[in-house]
């Protein structure tokens, strides 16, 4: 597919001297790296594992949820005046 994009002179020469030094088209750098934005970018929207850990029971208790973080946070600070 053909496509217009602006970009900036600077830039441009980087990339064509990438490519010539590579002994590729200007295309191929263009689509490797943009190939190379969007794989990061899919790697970053993977949420972090969370480990959790119990002391002496057996995990939340029942009708709580680990999505409802201030609710949590209510229970951990109960008692305390926070």
């Amino acid at each position: 597919m053909k496509t217009t994009i602006d970009i900036a002179d600077a830039l441009l020469e980087r990339a064509k001297r990438l490519a010539a030094r590579r002994g590729t088209t200007l295309k191929q750098v263009v689509e490797d790296a943009l190939r190379e934005t969007l794989r990061g970018e899919s790697k970053r929207k993977l949420e972090p594992r969370l480990s959790t850990h119990t002391f002496r029971g057996r995990g939340l208790r029942p009708g709580l949820s680990w999505d409802d973080w201030a609710r949590l946070r209510d229970l951990a600070y109960e008692g305390r005046g926070a």
